[in-house]
């Protein structure tokens, strides 16, 4: 049995939104993904962890830019000064970044630009495992999942939940393309695969396929 990659969770923010830093075991390359960090006590939070497994942040990743996974990007940045990317087509969400926050009655300060975008071509490797783009558009019309096939792991952002899937009365969301996305994408992977949601609780994919009430 080869290594798998890891992967430590943090509920961070008035959202509840689950921020997931990954890494290699051996390299200790390491991706922190939609950072969601509000306060100095959840900065800290992170930072201890990254200290404390001496990780080497080559990536910061947002699956989408809802407010609430891009809380924590300037931090990440400014920190670590990683390759931080995201999807094209949610740019004008991180660029309106305040107005966002003012439509949920939250402050949130204007967010860095990404130093680069990603698409199904980009390569996101961490030592001897890779992270493959899924599109899965319809939350945000620009979102991905992460997949990393080797560990049977998906990065599910806010497009699957246990039990649920994302809303879709945001800006730019699309009820038909965000089930679309999820049947061509998602539920085509292995069962046994551990889906890591934006919100909520770790759950399988035979789970929601069979099970998911959005989804039958």
């Amino acid at each position: 049995m080869g290594n798998k990659i890891l992967f430590m969770s943090f509920t961070f923010n008035p959202f509840d939104e689950n921020t997931y830093i990954i890494h290699d075991p051996v390299t200790l390359e390491a991706a922190v993904i939609d950072p969601g960090c509000f306060s100095a006590e959840e900065e800290k939070e992170i930072e201890s962890y990254i200290k404390g497994e001496r990780l080497n942040i080559k990536y910061l990743i947002n699956t989408h830019c809802h407010i609430d996974h891009i809380y924590g990007n300037n931090f990440v940045n400014r920190k670590y000064n990683p390759e931080y990317l995201i999807p094209e087509k949610d740019l004008f969400l991180l660029e309106n970044a305040q107005k966002m926050g003012i439509s949920f009655g939250v402050y949130i300060e204007n967010v860095d630009p990404p130093t680069g975008f990603y698409d199904e071509s980009t390569k996101i490797s961490l030592g001897e495992f890779t992270l493959k783009p899924l599109f899965t558009p319809g939350h945000t019309p620009g979102e991905y999942c992460l997949y990393e096939e080797k560990s049977g792991i998906l990065i599910a952002g806010d497009v699957l939940f246990e039990g649920s899937i994302g809303r879709t009365d945001l800006w730019g969301g699309n009820h038909q393309t965000l089930l679309d996305s999820i049947h061509s994408e998602l539920l085509i992977l292995p069962d046994e695969t551990i889906v890591l949601p934006g919100h909520g609780n770790l759950t399988r994919i035979r789970v929601e396929r069979e099970h998911n009430p959005f989804l039958q």
